[in-house]
């Protein structure tokens, strides 16, 4: 019988509890994967304290996004076999786990160049800033571009991804990644320990907010009349905005497998690399939770099954 992670109370990574559980069975129109690699993401520890018990109900079982082996395919799936190397955005629960299903429209083919723990970092943080600029924030080329929290799983993908669509991209993070910044696509670097950003950026078309509160505040007076900010840490303060005449959305990431074949494309291309903090294998979960909520991870970090 295969492992899994769940939580049956809210709380620290204690609650975090290595189970056995029969194997998914997938429906018609799904992919049975056998998980080598599956992302740790913020939402999984918030979701594991309980700030967000309003939306989840006990027990829970934890994890985002995986990349592993196709092991069986519903009726209706024609595009995947057994044996495929595959990842995706499953959805918001079932990725720790030896054995994960996903719709088959959620699923796309791993990069080449990847292995299965990078690919497992990939698909939540990288569709979220996909869908953050592309969609949400329809980024044009030239236009400039403000990133925060830039070192972090989206935010490095963030960078990366308006890069390669030609924005001109103003990254914040500490002075140990400024770096690694510039060396995977912006233009300008600041270290929001010494300087505040709206002291030294002005006439920002796009604002990629992935810290919200009193940097969110910080942000209106930096952007031209008609920027957009969207942050993905909930709705931004749509009262504020239109106030400094600006506009703002708020990001809710959606699997999508067809976003992930492009985003495979630029990895398999080299346009976008994949950072790895640390990677666990699944018993030691809880230490992947610990190092996640520091808050100062560059990159991604995974679980090993």
């Amino acid at each position: 019988m295969p492992k899994a992670i769940r939580i049956h109370e809210w709380g620290g990574p204690e609650v975090l509890k290595v189970e056995v559980l029969p194997r998914p069975v997938p429906k018609f129109d799904e992919v049975l994967i056998r998980v080598h690699g599956a992302s740790i993401n913020p939402l999984d520890w918030k979701i594991r304290e309980g700030s967000r018990r309003a939306m989840y109900t006990l027990p829970y079982h934890l994890g985002c996004d995986v990349a592993g082996t196709v092991e069986e395919t519903g009726a209706s799936v024609k595009d995947f076999s057994r044996g495929d190397a595959v990842y995706s955005m499953i959805g918001r629960e079932g990725g720790y786990a030896e054995y994960a299903v996903a719709k088959a429209s959620a699923v796309a083919p791993k990069p080449i160049t990847l292995n299965f723990a990078k690919a497992g970092a990939v698909p939540l943080a990288a569709l979220t800033a996909w869908q953050m600029l592309n969609e949400n924030g329809n980024l044009k080329p030239g236009q400039r571009v403000l990133v925060h929290a830039a070192a972090g799983g989206v935010g490095g993908f963030a960078v990366q991804l308006a890069h390669h669509l030609g924005g001109y991209v103003i990254a914040t993070a500490s002075a140990r990644n400024h770096d690694y910044l510039r060396g995977i696509g912006a233009q300008e670097v600041i270290d929001y320990n010494t300087t505040k950003f709206e002291t030294v950026v002005r006439d920002i078309d796009l604002v990629i907010d992935l810290v919200a509160g009193e940097v969110q505040a910080r942000s209106w007076g930096v952007m031209k009349p008609g920027g957009m900010l969207v942050c993905a840490l909930g709705p931004p303060d749509a009262a504020k905005a239109a106030a400094a005449g600006m506009q703002c959305k708020a990001q809710s990431v959606r699997p999508d497998g067809a976003q992930l074949r492009e985003i495979g494309a630029l990895i398999d291309a080299g346009k976008i690399k994949v950072e790895l903090a640390a990677s666990f294998p699944l018993e030691k979960v809880g230490d992947a939770h610990t190092l996640s909520e520091t808050g100062h991870v560059r990159g991604k970090i995974v679980l090993t099954a």
